[in-house]
């Protein structure tokens, strides 16, 4: 097997040691630490993905404060859930995570599974978080490699394929199988993620401060600072869209409900419209966008804002102008119109959250 030539003249129980006493006097206070709860871990591994630590902390409070148990988010309803999330961005995440709770409530009493096949099976768990609960939560010995493992043992194993191929982190949960500690999965799995954020940075490890620095053969080569290797994402596409803040004779504010698939499902937002530069202006491109696709004819003032949303595989650049409604507007369940004190109330993507605040400055003079 192809990670045994790794393993070769490698002392795991030294490593297994070391790793794990380090991680015993060094690990963050984090909340998700503070008991052994299979729901609240799972909670913040999900948060944790594509976001920092230091900016989940207050989302995995006030979201546990708002959903204390598994039923208890199994049970709320999907708009409550999008809004305790908004800001954390990535939504199929929470609409995974509520669909898997609602099932583990159905299917399994409202016990997380602590068998592997069980709990990977359920709606948006992958090998990673699989491994994440499952250690942490139950001891099982199973691998939790993501980025931050995969560039860690890139370097102590001086592995040099590709880690964004799927057969490379292949390769590392078979020589974390290995390696893992039977005796204490939970701190060796954690203990890993923590070097990875700690220690072992992208960019400039702290090869001095590392607790596993004699098993590190990238350091003994002098090599660590070019590993792991990872192919260049391919440049992400770049998007104008032009977004108004609309509001009626009384002065309510007109929102948009995205449809229930693709980017940003069920989300709310502003009316806006992709728009081409080099076509007729984009306020009137706007014009006949809303026109058409809300039955709202509207005058647009100036633009007040330009904003730059970036996506894992492209960027919203946006133009927001307000403006008046003239005349009416149909509502349905997509389309509404609401008070400025409401606006709270439902949940918005980032970018749009970032629409309203600015529109506020304006109002203020902010």
């Amino acid at each position: 097997m192809k990670e045994q030539t790794f393993l070769e003249g490698f002392a795991v129980e030294d490593f297994q040691r070391d790793l794990i006493h380090w991680f015993e006097k060094e690990q963050r206070d984090l909340p998700w630490r503070k008991d052994n709860d299979p729901y609240k871990i799972w909670v913040s591994e999900i948060m944790l993905q594509q976001t920092k630590v230091d900016t989940v902390i207050p989302y995995f409070n006030k979201f546990i404060e708002q959903f204390p148990t598994l039923e208890a988010l199994a049970e709320a309803d999907e708009e409550e859930v999008l809004k305790a999330w908004e800001g954390l961005g990535y939504y199929s995440r929470i609409r995974n995570l509520h669909a898997a709770v609602k099932e583990v409530k159905e299917q399994y009493g409202g016990k997380v599974p602590d068998n592997p096949e069980q709990f990977s099976k359920l709606k948006g768990v992958g090998p990673y978080t699989t491994g994440a609960v499952l250690s942490i939560a139950y001891g099982i010995p199973e691998p939790a490699v993501d980025g931050n493992v995969m560039r860690v043992l890139s370097r102590i194993f001086l592995v040099w394929e590709d880690i964004s191929k799927t057969g490379t982190r292949k390769l590392f949960e078979a020589i974390v199988r290995k390696i893992i500690s039977k005796e204490n999965p939970s701190y060796f799995n954690q203990a890993l993620m923590e070097l990875g954020a700690l220690i072992c940075a992208p960019r400039n490890p702290a090869c001095l401060l590392c607790p596993v620095q004699a098993h590190c053969r990238a350091f003994h080569e002098g090599v660590q600072t070019e590993l792991p290797v990872k192919t260049k994402k391919a440049n992400v596409k770049q998007v104008a869209i032009a977004a108004a803040v609309l509001k009626d004779e009384h002065g309510k504010i007109l929102i948009h409900k995205r449809d229930g698939a693709g980017l940003l499902a069920n989300l709310w937002e502003f009316p806006n419209c992709e728009v081409i530069h080099s076509q007729e202006n984009l306020e009137r491109q706007l014009e006949k966008f809303l026109q058409e696709e809300y039955g709202a004819a509207v005058q647009l003032g100036n633009p007040f804002a330009t904003l730059e949303h970036v996506f894992s595989h492209l960027v919203w650049n946006i133009t927001v102008y307000d403006g008046k409604i003239i005349g009416d507007v149909a509502e349905t369940e997509q389309l509404k119109l609401v008070d400025e004190q409401e606006i709270g109330l439902y949940a918005f993507p980032v970018s749009h959250q970032r629409i309203w605040q600015e529109y506020k400055k304006k109002e203020t003079g902010g």
